[in-house]
Parts: C-alpha cells; structure tokens; sequence
C-alpha cells in the first residue's frame, strides 16, 4: 500500500446513455493515508453538465450532500476533473470514519441528474501486532481490519529501530521482556502500528522534528507501551518541565486551551493535533502518561 492508492476507472462511451463507472469497487487503505478515487461519466448528447460532486450521505426524499461541504472532511479533499467525463476525489489524513461508500452525482442544465450507483466501498484500517506462540518463541502478525489495497510490503521494528522488510505480515523472534516490536508498510513508514511488548515501558515518537507553516495543522504522532498488568490512569502532553515539578497537561496551559486536540487513546496512540499553528508554537513536546503505579515520559 503505497502513500497514496490510485483507484484508475474505464471508460465507456455511451452516445445516448447516461453512466458513471468505477473501476475499483472497494479499496482499503491506511489510516493517516492519502486515498485517490477516480471515475468517468457520460451523459445524453445535447446536455451540459453543471455541477459535478461526491457524496456518502443520502436520505429518502433529501438530496445527497456534497462531500466538500461537510466539516468532518474540510481541508482533507481535494477535487480535480473536468465537465466532460473525468473526475477525480483526493482525500487526505485518513481517518476510520471515513470508511464509507463514496457515490458520484452530476446535474446537467436540462434538469438531468445521475448517480453512479454503487459507488466505491473505502474501508480505513490502523496496524496492529498480534502476539501467539510460547513463552518467548513468538510470532509476530501485523493485521489490519480489512486487506491492504496494492500487495503491501511489511517493514518490522525492534525498540523503534527497522530489524525486517518481507512481503510477508509474519515475523518470528524470541521476545525477550525489554524489547518492544511494532510494523509498518513500505511507503508509509510513519505510519507506525502501536509497539507491542512484554514488561517494558517506552514512548516512541514517529519523527524527532517538524517543520510546518504557520496556519497549517500538524500531528504529532506517536505510541506507547507499558506492562500489560498497568491500567493507564492519565496520558498528555507538555513542553515544559521545572525541576521537581510534575509537568502541566497542556490542554490546560494558557494559550493552548482550546488550541490543541488529543488524538490518542488509553491503549497506545498518543497522537497530538494542533491547527492554526502559530510561531509561538514552536517548541519541543513531550509525551507522560501515568498508571495505577508507575510515572513514564517519553524523552527527548
């Protein structure tokens, strides 16, 4: 599965029809990714087509909304194509639930309108590793919720460093209990599954910089591991740590209130999302998450 998922269309020539075709029926692609849709569409001779859109959303007796103008995607679409029979969907930062079936719709100035029906099923999975085997001889599986779109590469990590590429999703090592695995697709190594271990403790951030523009949004990305007898019990993010203090949740320090959104979980993401980045933004951020017994931030 590559950085970007290209879903190509046929196209067939229908003098006196209307038809909107979709190669590529479903697609399964990776959270965080960028997916492309692609369809062609004809219509009667003598029309002229006047809007063009993609949907996912149609009730009985309302008419399908424009994808572009739903908030759970703004800033993530993009639209490229023609009047004439080309258009192309370009949805970036994928998330879960953009898992849907995207349908397209054209209107021509004769009252005409048309949806390709169906459409083309999207399903966004994360990584995960699963664990099976003995005590220590294990094998290691990197799943996802549905198969990956383009004959994937897997890429393995020990402790955060690349140990393994193989077009198989299985990995078998002695799992010692201070070392910590995680896997990720060729093309996409920043799009790290959460890491799996056995009594260790660790936080490890995708990239140790990023440099973004002012106004633009960026996400922090990272994951986290702990025993699994530990409970977490609070996870954030700081940027500054005084000594003998306990560092401050930034979602309560002024100025960030309100101005940052915790992506994570109390499993193992901890990903970080700021918009409308400003220059006073810029700083290092660290990651702390507490248990029921145990204090762990991730450094630098």
């Amino acid at each position: 599965c590559n950085s970007l998922v290209f879903c190509d269309c046929l196209v067939f020539l229908w003098l006196n029809g209307w038809s909107v075709t979709y190669t590529t029926q479903s697609i399964c692609a990776l959270k965080g990714s960028t997916v492309k849709l692609t369809c062609s569409y004809t219509y009667r001779i003598g029309h002229k087509v006047t809007s063009t859109f993609w949907f996912t959303k149609w009730g009985t007796g309302v008419e399908p909304e424009d994808l572009g103008q739903d908030p759970e995607y703004a800033g993530r679409l993009e639209y490229h194509g023609d009047k004439k029979n080309g258009h192309n969907l370009i949805i970036t930062d994928l998330r879960e639930r953009d898992s849907a079936e995207y349908k397209f719709r054209f209107k021509t100035d004769q009252n005409g309108k048309y949806i390709g029906s169906p459409g083309v099923t999207l399903s966004v999975t994360g990584l995960q590793v699963k664990v099976t085997g003995g005590h220590q001889d294990k094998t290691l599986t990197c799943i996802t919720t549905c198969t990956l779109t383009g004959n994937p590469t897997y890429i393995w990590y020990k402790n955060g460093h690349k140990v393994k590429e193989d077009t198989s999703s299985l990995y078998s090592v002695y799992f010692s209990d201070a070392d910590s695995y995680s896997c990720a697709v060729k093309g996409r190594e920043d799009l790290h599954s959460p890491a799996v271990c056995q009594k260790c403790w660790s936080v490890i951030y995708t990239r140790q910089s990023i440099c973004a523009l002012k106004g633009s949004t960026v996400n922090i990305s990272c994951s986290y591991t702990y025993p699994s007898y530990h409970e977490i019990k609070k996870a954030f993010w700081f940027t500054k740590w005084e000594s003998g203090k306990d560092p401050e949740d930034l979602s309560s320090v002024p100025g960030y209130e309100g101005h940052i959104e915790y992506l994570g979980d109390k499993k193992s993401d901890c990903t970080l999302r700021i918009p409308d980045l400003r220059l006073s933004d810029s700083a290092g951020y660290r990651f702390r998450f507490i248990t029921s017994g145990e204090r762990f931030a991730g450094s630098p």
